[in-house]
This record gives structure tokens, C-alpha cells and sequence, in this order.
């Protein structure tokens, strides 16, 4: 629940009227202690968000529950997150949908994990699949305080397993619409979502360079199961608006990771040739990554 007035248990960010803000666990009895005195934990239990508290030292704070977006970027981390530009992202040319079946590996921080039970809804299932114990330990934590998930218990629709996902998802037998592979090396894993996608379904790696880029489009490319696959990023600046002085902000948030999705094909058949010819030198005898079926090795420039 993320309506109502605020319950024991639930997370609240303040803010004060410098923009710094707190994230904290309602705890009855507890006090918060900042630069500028106290406030106790029972003046905000029991009250709609969205309003103003005074400290004993006179500070103000604004009170609301943290948006995931705000939670994300200040929750606990094992591994960097997917930040909330990237998610929706994710969430939105991935077509995660309500009721979706969803794998995820790995599971980082649990930041991307939390957009993706948002979006499957009560009748989807989010799979997710991390090696390192450490991290799926944090990921954990940071899902059930965020969906304020009862002791020893965590979201109904989430399944976390310890492992490698080109291992563990082909020994599962599991069937999925969509697969999201946040890792340094999401190619090791295409056979294995090869094999669980249903036709149909949308394959989509988060990575941080270029080489990772390049590498994962044309290990698809080859694999011949997917179309085209369709690289991108995406960059957000703010704006500064005061009357007449409307200008970009001095702050963006700039490139954080490459995003590529692809769509598995039916049993049997195979992607549309492309028409256009690569640039010349594109595929030369420098290139040593794989090559898109049918492409001819391209000659040495001769001196």
C-alpha cells in the first residue's frame, strides 16, 4: 500500500528548504536527528503525506513517502543500479505488461526489480537470477522495504534464485515473454533466452560500454533466432524556469548505459536480410567479434 496515512513500518523522505533530504523507517517511540534538532516519529505516523513538520530547532521539512524513483537512487547498494531513466526505459520498449512473465539477471541492487513488479501487476511473475549471494542479499532487503513486504516473507510475484541464468533458466524448463540481462557479458546468456522466450518475446540488455555494445548486437545478429536488434540511450537534462530567465540546467544526467532489445522469431524461420551493405571496413580483417550470417570476410586493403 502507498496510500493513506502514514503506518508504522513504512519509509518516509523529508526534505527541507534547501532541497536536502532523509529517507527513514517509521518506528514508534524513534526520534530523527538532524543539524537541525529532532522531530518524533509519532508526529508523522498517523498523518496524510504531504505536509510540513517543524524540528525542535526550528528546521522545516516537507514529508512524503519516497516515489520509487527517489527510493532507487538512495536505497542501499551491493551493485551500481539501473536508475530510474534506464527503467522506464526498460519498462516501456521492453512492453512489460501486467500479468507478463519476466526473467531478470542479475539482480544488482533490486532497483530495476522493483519497476518490474510494479509493471507485471499481481498476476505476473518476476524470475531473477543473480551470482554473487552478497548482491542477491541487498536486492532482497531493498524489495521488501520498498513494497513494505512482512517479515520473512517478500513480494508473491518475485522468485529469486542464486545462480547463473545460462545454467539454472535451460534446467528450469521456464517459459517467459520477456528477458532482461544486466550483466558484463549478457551474450554468454543468448542461447538460454533463446531457449525460454516464447516467439514473439523481447530480449532487452543493459550495458555500459561500448564494446559490451557492440559485442551483444552482433552476438544476436548471428545467433539468427531474433530481429535486427535496436541499440540506444537515452540523456535527461532539466530546466531552469523563474519568469523570463528559462534556460537548460546546469545538470544532466548523461550516459549511464546502452540499451538493446530484439524480438525472438517462431521456430524455424529467420530474420529479414538487410539490403543495405555495411560501411566499408566495417567487417575488415580487423574485426574478430561475430559476423551476421552470410557476410564475407572482407579483404586487406592492399598497399
Amino acid at each position: 500500500m502507498h496510500r493513506g496515512p502514514l503506518r508504522e513500518g513504512e519509509w518516509v523522505r523529508l526534505t527541507d528548504s534547501k532541497g536536502r533530504k532523509h529517507n527513514f523507517e517509521l518506528q514508534a517511540g524513534k526520534r530523527f536527528f538532524s543539524n537541525k534538532g529532532h522531530l518524533d516519529h509519532d508526529d508523522l505516523i498517523g498523518r496524510e503525506e504531504g505536509f510540513t513538520l517543524a524540528s525542535s530547532a526550528g528546521g522545516e521539512y516537507l514529508v512524503f513517502r519516497p516515489l520509487l524513483s527517489e527510493f532507487v537512487v538512495s536505497m542501499p547498494r551491493g551493485a551500481a543500479v539501473v536508475y530510474p531513466k534506464d527503467a522506464a526505459q526498460i519498462v516501456a520498449m521492453a512492453d512489460i505488461f501486467p500479468g507478463a512473465r519476466v526473467v531478470e539477471a542479475g539482480v544488482g541492487s533490486g532497483a530495476l526489480t522493483c519497476s518490474l513488479l510494479r509493471a507485471v501487476g499481481p498476476w505476473g511473475r518476476v524470475s531473477s537470477f543473480e551470482r554473487r549471494e552478497e548482491f542477491a542479499d541487498v536486492a532482497r532487503r531493498n524489495v521488501n522495504q520498498f513494497f513494505g513486504a512482512p517479515a520473512d516473507q517478500t513480494h508473491p510475484a518475485w522468485e529469486l534464485t542464486l545462480g547463473d541464468l545460462a545454467e539454472a533458466l535451460p534446467a528450469s524448463g521456464e517459459r517467459c515473454d520477456r528477458i532482461i540481462l544486466d550483466m558484463l557479458a549478457p551474450w554468454e546468456c543468448l542461447d538460454a533466452a533463446a531457449g525460454a522466450l516464447v516467439p514473439g518475446g523481447i530480449v532487452c540488455a543493459y550495458v555500459a560500454t561500448t564494446t559490451q555494445l557492440s559485442r551483444f548486437v552482433e552476438t544476436v545478429r548471428a545467433h539468427g533466432g531474433f530481429t535486427e536488434p535496436q541499440p540506444w540511450e537515452s540523456l535527461v537534462r532539466d530546466w531552469h524556469v523563474e519568469g523570463l530567465a528559462v534556460r537548460p540546467g546546469h545538470k544532466m544526467i548523461g550516459h549511464t548505459a546502452f540499451l538493446v532489445t530484439a524480438r525472438r522469431l517462431a521456430p524455424g524461420q529467420k530474420p529479414l536480410r538487410k539490403t543495405r551493405r555495411p560501411a566499408p571496413g566495417a567487417y575488415g580483417p580487423d574485426y574478430s567479434g561475430p559476423r551476421p550470417p552470410g557476410l564475407p570476410v572482407e579483404p586487406a586493403p592492399e598497399d
